[in-house]
C-alpha cells in the first residue's frame, strides 16, 4: 500500500530537485510512477474482491507521526472497498492525463516541473485517501490544496492565472478550517481521531456534538469540492494548463469532500440535521453549476460550471444517507471518467485552435478534428445520461433515490438534468456543429497519438462504466463502509422514472437546438441580454456577494485594527520609549564626568545619611 504513494512521491521528489539534468526524461518518469501505481492499485483491488466480505479491509502502520501526553497519531493506511475505487480513479485516470500532457506540454520550457507538481498532487491525493485517521486525511488535504496552488497558477506570468491560484487557495482554507476544526473537535469527544475508534463509539455521542462535527466537515467538503458558498474559485482555476483542470475535476480535488462526507458516514447516518444541511447544499450547487454552465462562452469554464453540478449531485447523494452513499460514490466515478474525457477534449480543440478558449470562434469542428469530436460526443452523451452510457446509471438513481426521500430534492435534481442537456448541448453545437466561425490564420487539425489515445481510453469508460451497477455491484461493494443500503421505491418505478429523465433531457436538447442550433451564431457575445443571462455570466454574483459581505468589511475592519495598532498599541510603545528617554536624560546630567562633582554629591550623601541617622537616635 505505501509504494502506491511512494512512487509519484518519489517522482515529485526527483523531478523538483533533480534540476535541469532531468529535462530531457522527466516527463516520462512522471508518467511511469502514477502509471505503476495504478499497476499496484489494481493488484490490491483483485486481492481485495477475492476475499470474503468481512474481511475486506487492511490497516497498515507505517510509524508514530507524534505524540501529545496520552493522545497518539500513527501513520496508518486503511484499504477497504471505499480506498480502492478511490485509488484505482485517481492512479488510472491520472496516468491517462499524465500521458495526455506529454504532448499538451511538449513545448513548454518547464515541463518537467509541471510533472513534478503532478505527481505531488496525485501523491497527495493518495495519502488523503488512505489514511486511517482525520489527522492523516488532513495531511493529505493540505498536500492537495498546496498542488493545485502550484498548478492553477503554473503560467503565473499571466497576471490572471496568479490571482487565480491565490483565489483557490484563500478560499480553501476557509473550509480547510472547518476540517481542522472538526477534527478537534472529533478528538475532544472520542479521545482519538482514528476511523476505527471514532466509528466505533460514534453512538454515543450527543445529538449536538454530531451535528456540530457534521456541520463541520460539510463545511471543509465545501471548499474542496467547490459547493456553495465557497464555489466561487473553482471557475478560476481554469487558468492553469488544461490538464490541471481535467486531474481537479475529474480524479483528485473536487472528489476529496465527497469522500470525506462518505467516509464520516459514521457520522453523518446519525445526525438528520447534517444530513439536511449536505442535501442543500448539494441541491443549491447543482443547480447553480447548471446554470452558470449555459451562459459561457470560454469551453473550459462551461465544463467547470458542469462540475459544479454534477459535484452538487453527489453531494446531494451523499446527504441522503444509508439510501444515497453508494450512488455518490457510483456517480464520482462515472463522473471522473466522462469530465476527464470532456476536459482533454477541450485541450485537444484547443490545441488546434492556437489555445482560443472562446467557442464562439469554433463551429463545425467535427470534420477537422473527428477523434476529438467522437470521444467527446461519448462524454457528451454519457453527462447527459442517454443510456446505455455512464452516467445514464449513476445520475438517474441519484435522482430516483431523491425523489423517493423529498419530492422538492427530486424536483431540482431533475430539473438540473434538463438545465444540464441544454448547456452541452449547446456547447456540442458551438464548438463541432454549426458553421465555421474560425479566426484568420487559424487551421484546426487532429491532436497527436500521445494525445488522442487517453480520448479514447476514457471514451471507453464514459460509455461502458455503467458496468460497475450491474448486478447492484457497486452497492455490494460498498456495503462493509457504508452499511445496508435503504432502497427506495417510487410510484412509477424505476423505468418510470428513467422515462420521466430522458424526457426532461430531450427537452433541454430540443431547447439548446431551437436557440443555438438553428440560428447563426455571433462571433461577439450579444451585449443586451436578460437579466438572468447576465446573472449567469457574472458566476451568479458569487465573486460580488464575497466583496461586499466579506471583502469590504474585511477590508474596514482591517483598517480600524490599523488604527488601534497605530494609536493604541504603537501609542503606548512608543509613549514608553520617550518617557524613558526623558528621564534617562534627566540622569545623564549627573553623570558629567567631573570630580569635584562626584567629591560634592559623595560629600552631601553622607552628610544626608549622618542627619538621618541622627533624626532616628535622638529625634
Amino acid at each position: 500500500m505505501w509504494l502506491v504513494i511512494a512512487l509519484p512521491a518519489l517522482g515529485a521528489l526527483v523531478l523538483l530537485a533533480g534540476g535541469k539534468r532531468t529535462d530531457k526524461w522527466g516527463h516520462w518518469l512522471g508518467v511511469a510512477t502514477v502509471a505503476a501505481s495504478f499497476v499496484l492499485s489494481l493488484i490490491l483491488f483483485f486481492a481485495l474482491l477475492g476475499k470474503d466480505e468481512g474481511e475486506r479491509q487492511y490497516t497498515q502502520h507505517l510509524w508514530n507521526w507524534f505524540s501529545a501526553g496520552s493522545y497518539s497519531v500513527n501513520i496508518d493506511l486503511l484499504y477497504d472497498p471505499l480506498s480502492a475505487v478511490f485509488l484505482l480513479l485517481i492512479t488510472g485516470v491520472g496516468a491517462l492525463i499524465h500521458v495526455y500532457s506529454v504532448g499538451y506540454m511538449e513545448h513548454d520550457e518547464r515541463r518537467r516541473r509541471f510533472f513534478g507538481y503532478l505527481n505531488l498532487f496525485v501523491a497527495s491525493m493518495l495519502v488523503l485517501v488512505l489514511a486511517a485517521d482525520y489527522v492523516g486525511v488532513f495531511l493529505g488535504w493540505e498536500g492537495v490544496g498546496l498542488a493545485s496552488y502550484l498548478l492553477i497558477g503554473f503560467w503565473q506570468h499571466k497576471p490572471s492565472a496568479a490571482a487565480a491560484a491565490k483565489k483557490a487557495f484563500v478560499i480553501n482554507r476557509v473550509g480547510d478550517i472547518g476540517l481542522s476544526l472538526g477534527a478537534s473537535l472529533i478528538f475532544v469527544t472520542f479521545g482519538s481521531t482514528s476511523f476505527a475508534v471514532v466509528s466505533a463509539h460514534a453512538d454515543k455521542a450527543s445529538g449536538a456534538t454530531l451535528t456540530a462535527i457534521g456541520l463541520l466537515l460539510l463545511l471543509a467538503a465545501c471548499g474542496k469540492s467547490a459547493q456553495f458558498p465557497l464555489q466561487t474559485w473553482l471557475l478560476d482555476a481554469m487558468e492553469g494548463p488544461t490538464p490541471v483542470s481535467a486531474l481537479i475535476h475529474a480524479a483528485t480535488m473536487v472528489t476529496a469532500g465527497v469522500y470525506l462526507i462518505v467516509r464520516s458516514n459514521f457520522i453523518f447516518s446519525l445526525t438528520e440535521d447534517a444530513r439536511t444541511g449536505v442535501i442543500i447544499v448539494g441541491t443549491i450547487t447543482l443547480l447553480m453549476g447548471a446554470v452558470i454552465g449555459c451562459a459561457k462562452d470560454d469551453i473550459k469554464k462551461a465544463l467547470a460550471g458542469s462540475t459544479m453540478s454534477q459535484i452538487g449531485y453527489m453531494v446531494l447523494a451523499a446527504g441522503l444517507g444509508p439510501a444515497g452513499y453508494a450512488f455518490a460514490i457510483f456517480h464520482l466515478l462515472t463522473h471522473g471518467f466522462f469530465k476527464a474525457n470532456m476536459f482533454l477534449g477541450a485541450g485537444s480543440v484547443m490545441h488546434g485552435m492556437d489555445d482560443d478558449v472562446n467557442m464562439r470562434h469554433y463551429g463545425a469542428l467535427r470534420k477537422a478534428m473527428p477523434i476529438t469530436f467522437a470521444t467527446f460526443g461519448i462524454g457528451y452523451l454519457a453527462i447527459l445520461g442517454v443510456p446505455p452510457f455512464a452516467g445514464f446509471w449513476s445520475k438517474d438513481k441519484i435522482i430516483e433515490t431523491a425523489f423517493g426521500d423529498n419530492f422538492l430534492v427530486g424536483m431540482c435534481a431533475l430539473i438540473g438534468a434538463g438545465v444540464t442537456a441544454f448547456y452541452m448541448t449547446r456547447l456540442m453545437l458551438l464548438t463541432f456543429g454549426t458553421t465555421k466561425r474560425w479566426e484568420k490564420g487559424v487551421h484546426p487539425h487532429e491532436s497527436p497519438k500521445v494525445m488522442t489515445y487517453p480520448l479514447i481510453a476514457l471514451a471507453v469508460l464514459s460509455a461502458g462504466g455503467g458496468l460497475l451497477l450491474a448486478g447492484d455491484w457497486i452497492v455490494d461493494w460498498l456495503t462493509p463502509v457504508v452499511g445496508e443500503h435503504e432502497e427506495h421505491h417510487l410510484a412509477v418505478g424505476a423505468v418510470g422514472m428513467s422515462l420521466i429523465a430522458l424526457a426532461v433531457v430531450a427537452a433541454g436538447v430540443a431547447v439548446a437546438w431551437f436557440l443555438v442550433g438553428k440560428r447563426p451564431v455571433p462571433k461577439e457575445a450579444p451585449s443586451k441580454v436578460s437579466v438572468f443571462t447576465r446573472a449567469a455570466r457574472a458566476d451568479l454574483y458569487g465573486d460580488a456577494f464575497n466583496d461586499e459581505v466579506i471583502i469590504k468589511p474585511g477590508v474596514v475592519g482591517i483598517r480600524g485594527l490599523a488604527t488601534v495598532d497605530r494609536s493604541v498599541v504603537d501609542g503606548l510603545v512608543e509613549g514608553l520609549a520617550v518617557a524613558l528617554t526623558a528621564i534617562s536624560a534627566t540622569f545623564r546630567r549627573v553623570q558629567n564626568g567631573l570630580v569635584r562633582s562626584y567629591a560634592l554629591t559623595l560629600l552631601g550623601g553622607a552628610a544626608l545619611v549622618l542627619l538621618t541617622l541622627l533624626a532616628v537616635n535622638f529625634g
